[in-house]
């Protein structure tokens, strides 16, 4: 017998070819699975004006989606004991040692206080190192030298090589003492530069050996190269005022056709709907694929289990309840752990427990083990609009009604 319901079902392909009927969203990868039973729904096409249709094997830029899978590359250290979670990381990111902290989050950046404490690999792995993309204090001074240094990807000039991104990232002080707030973006590249730094070896060949490889997921990396550049749809950003659509990123000679100087944790990855499939099931399944154990069931705990106080929290809190209209209704999580956000109150359908993350280039992954539910939405619409946002939550509330009573 199903675990869906054939009505359900229907709902989820109805609502996906709503989305797509009303030429807002050109095509739309979905999957879901519960237990050892999956689905996958492929509607529309690859570009704005047609182009081949979308298909199973497409490949996406996973954006903020990467975030949760880039993680699993330093959880294995952790399990290997070539990391600790309270060990300072100045041994391996000597540029982050001896900080200067902003007196005032808002104020001039030559005015700052000495460090309590050092930066530890706790604060990298929970996004509290001290600095990051904060949303509601876009305009500081601060904010304004994070981008005018490179710091962030989907600026004109792509992000620097390792070494110099950590460089340009130590000469600024933190806008936060280490451990006291939760921010966005920047620690969870930091995570790929740390990985590559204990190991070694780049980021991309941390991932491969540990989570890449072992899971199978061969169509994952930080770049399509040329000979599979066709399965990579055009992304696009349409204007906020207009809807017109824009190119952001096109498939070849684009910015993700070429290997990058940067290995970006936080959002570099491109990726399938079974790859991240293979992710998310081995996360339910305690760290094993297969026979084979990837991660420690006690790794995976701890990154997908809430790991934040209130007080670290705040910026989410604030994020989900008084700047909602900004983000089109992201952030009902309540929780993060590693990488990931963690539901810790019942905000939409979905019940507390479940884990994942979504991405600004039109996708959303999460997993629950609760219903011990996967579902995977990818699309090649960016959120300057709010429609493939309004796609995901239709896409979520359409799946738990599917779920078999």
């Amino acid at each position: 017998m199903s675990q869906f319901t054939a009505a359900g079902q229907r709902k989820i392909r109805d609502v996906l070819a709503r989305h797509v009927d009303s030429g807002k969203i050109p095509g739309v990868v979905a999957l879901y699975s519960k237990d050892d039973e999956t689905h996958v729904e492929t509607l529309g096409a690859m570009e704005h004006d047609g182009g081949a249709p979308m298909r199973r094997d497409t490949i996406f830029r996973m954006a903020s989606t990467s975030k949760p899978v880039s993680i699993a590359a330093a959880m294995v250290l952790l399990d290997e004991c070539r990391l600790r979670l309270d060990d300072p990381v100045d041994r391996w990111l000597p540029e982050l040692a001896d900080r200067r902290v902003l007196k005032a989050f808002d104020g001039p950046i030559d005015d700052t206080v000495p460090a309590h404490r050092p930066i530890t690999v706790r604060d990298v792995l929970t996004s509290t190192f001290g600095l990051g993309m904060d949303m509601t204090s876009i305009g500081t001074p601060i904010m304004n030298e994070v981008f005018a240094q490179g710091l962030t990807p989907n600026l004109p000039t792509p992000m620097p090589e390792q070494d110099e991104w950590l460089r340009r990232l130590g000469t600024l002080p933190l806008m936060h003492q280490p451990g006291e707030r939760w921010q966005y973006q920047l620690a969870s590249d930091l995570v790929g530069v740390l990985v590559s730094r204990v190991t070694g070896k780049t980021f991309e060949e941390a991932l491969r050996d540990h989570v890449f490889g072992p899971l199978g997921m061969e169509d994952t990396g930080f770049h399509v190269p040329d000979d599979k550049i066709d399965r990579l749809p055009v992304l696009y950003a349409p204007d906020p005022e207009s809807g017109e659509f824009h190119v952001w990123d096109e498939s070849k000679g684009g910015r993700w056709n070429v290997p990058p100087a940067f290995h970006g944790g936080g959002g570099g990855l491109v990726s399938t709907a079974d790859d991240y499939h293979a992710y998310f099931r081995m996360l339910l399944n305690g760290g094993k694929h297969g026979g084979e154990r990837v991660l420690s069931r006690q790794a995976v705990e701890l990154m997908t289990t809430n790991r934040l106080t209130p007080a670290q929290n705040a910026a989410r809190t604030e994020l989900a309840t008084n700047n909602v209209h900004i983000s089109f209704g992201q952030g009902q999580h309540g929780g993060w752990g590693f990488g990931m956000a963690v539901r810790t109150y019942r905000g939409d359908y979905a019940p507390v427990g479940q884990f994942g993350w979504d991405g600004g280039s039109g996708t959303s992954t999460y997993a629950d083990p609760v219903n011990n539910v996967v579902g995977i939405l990818l699309t090649q619409v960016g959120t300057s609009v709010p429609d493939s946002v309004h796609l995901m939550h239709d896409f979520w509330t359409t799946l738990y009604q599917a779920i078999e009573d």
